[in-house]
Order: structure tokens, then sequence, then C-alpha cells
């Protein structure tokens, strides 16, 4: 098999983890390399997600870098061995990476989780609303890239809608819901789509009010997805450059206690439904 010119990030981040171990055993990568009886180069190209890895070969590296955390291990064996091709591969070469990579990661997540405070979240927006937000860039969008990016989007909402579907948690502020992305028939139909997804089991949806005091985190957007372990759990940010995914230890901690916090100053489910059905009568 070639070398892959551009890894996924889901394979990025199998090649991230068992770069971490070894580093974590104080091993080089020549070191690490003639324990397996290969060249550094090899151990190179799959640290770099450039080459796959065997699940004989990463039991392997693991047993040598003394990795005890077996649920982690054959967590790392199951992305290592994923042959999915999943329906975001009709998209490749035609949609940004980033684009793929959101929808790989979301298919194997085992929750996801958003914060929200001036747009809804991309799993609950509805078609109309999806096609106001992206025909609102600039430079503006040729037609068929903007209905390609609006039927990713609502394919990405499979993970919701599948008959085994991912838990999933939106903190949303009230401006997200007040701000009218399309005009205000679009705008009752987005918060009647919202108080439908939330009436399922699986779906919970919690607002934070304007008038809640003491709020000062509305520049707190993010998504969580949850992996095998938690270990090996995501968070997306938004940043000057753009959006990037969080992987270390560290970070994933920071921002699982910041959503913690953000859920804190939100209202209960019950409550948000009550809340986001007084928004609509309102339009």
């Amino acid at each position: 098999m070639g070398l892959r010119l551009e890894p996924t990030a889901r394979q990025v981040r199998l090649a991230l983890e068992l770069r971490r171990l070894r580093e974590a055993a104080g091993l080089k990568a020549r070191e690490a390399a003639a324990l397996l009886g290969v060249s550094s180069t090899q151990i190179n190209q799959i640290e770099y997600g450039h080459s796959g890895v065997s699940e004989k070969r990463l039991r392997s590296l693991a047993a040598h870098y003394a990795c005890m955390d077996e649920a982690f291990i054959d967590a790392l064996v199951a992305m290592a061995t994923d042959r999915t091709r999943g329906w975001w591969e009709e998209y490749r070469g035609q949609l940004p990476s980033g684009f793929l990579d959101l929808a790989e990661l979301e298919h194997h997540a085992t929750y996801r989780a958003d914060v929200e405070c001036l747009h809804v979240p991309g799993l609950l927006q509805t078609e109309d609303y999806a096609r106001a937000v992206f025909a609102y860039r600039v430079p503006e969008l040729p037609a068929d890239d903007l209905e390609m990016r609006v039927r990713h989007r609502m394919q990405r909402k499979v993970i919701i809608e599948r008959s085994d579907p991912v838990p999933y948690e939106a903190v949303i502020h009230e401006a997200a819901l007040r701000i009218r992305v399309g005009d205000r028939i679009a705008a009752r139909i987005q918060l009647a789509h919202i108080l439908d997804l939330s009436a399922t089991d699986h779906v919970s949806v919690r607002v934070i009010p304007f008038d809640r005091d003491g709020f000062a985190g509305a520049w707190n957007t993010m998504m969580l997805a949850g992996g095998a372990v938690p270990k090996l759990d995501t968070a997306q940010r938004d940043g000057p450059e753009g959006t990037a995914l969080v992987d270390s230890e560290a970070q994933l901690s920071a921002l699982r206690t910041l959503f913690r916090k953000l859920e804190a100053e939100s209202l209960d489910p019950a409550r948000s439904r009550d809340f986001i059905g007084r928004l609509a009568k309102e339009l």
C-alpha cells in the first residue's frame, strides 16, 4: 500500500497517540524501530499518519511502550483497522477536508455536545437556515458549491436521526435563537425544528437566557465529540485562523470543565423547551 498524501484527521489522531506513547516511554523513533526490526523511516511514516499500522504491530508497540491501558489500546486498534467508507466519501475532492473530517469524527463519536451563542448548532439547523448561513459567505459561493455544503450539513444529522442515535446535548444562548439568519417564517420553522428534536430521548437542548446574571462566556463556542475512551475525546474550537481540533489531555479537561460551567448557566431541558416555545409564539 502506498503512502497517504493527505491522511484524514482520524488517521492523524491515531498517529499522534502512537507518538505520544513512544515519547512517554522515553524512546526515540530509531529505538522504537529497532524493537520492531523496521527502519526509523517506517516509524516516522506511522507517526505522521502517512502509513497505516497493523493490529499486531500496534499491540507490539504498546507493549514496548509499557502501556497497560487495555481499553485505550483496543480503541487504537479499532482506529487502525477500521475500513469504513462513510457517506462523506462522496464529497472527497469536492469539499474542504475539514467537512469530511468532522463527519467522520461524528460517525464514530460516543456522544456529541455543542455550545453556540450566535448560531443554531449545525446538527439542529434546518435546510433553509443552513443555506442562509452559507450564502452569507464572502466571497460568495457558486450555487452548486453552496448547495453541496447544505446537503453535507443535512446529512451530518444522521447521527441523531438513525436507529442507534448518538446522545447529543446543545447549550444555546438566547441570542442565537433570536437572530434571524433568514426571514420570520424560516425563524419560526427553525425553532419548531429544535423543539421537535429536543422531544426525543437522546437530544437535550438547554438555553442560556439574556437575563442570566454573571454570564461572561459568550465567546465560548465549542464542539465536543466523545471517543471510544475519554483519552480519545476531541473538541473543536473557533479561532482567528478558523476552526481547529483539540486533542491534548489538558485542553480537553479544561473544555469539559468549561462545558459543565456553561451548562450550569443554562435552563434545564424542560424550561428550555418552554422558553423556545415562547420565542416561537413571538414571531
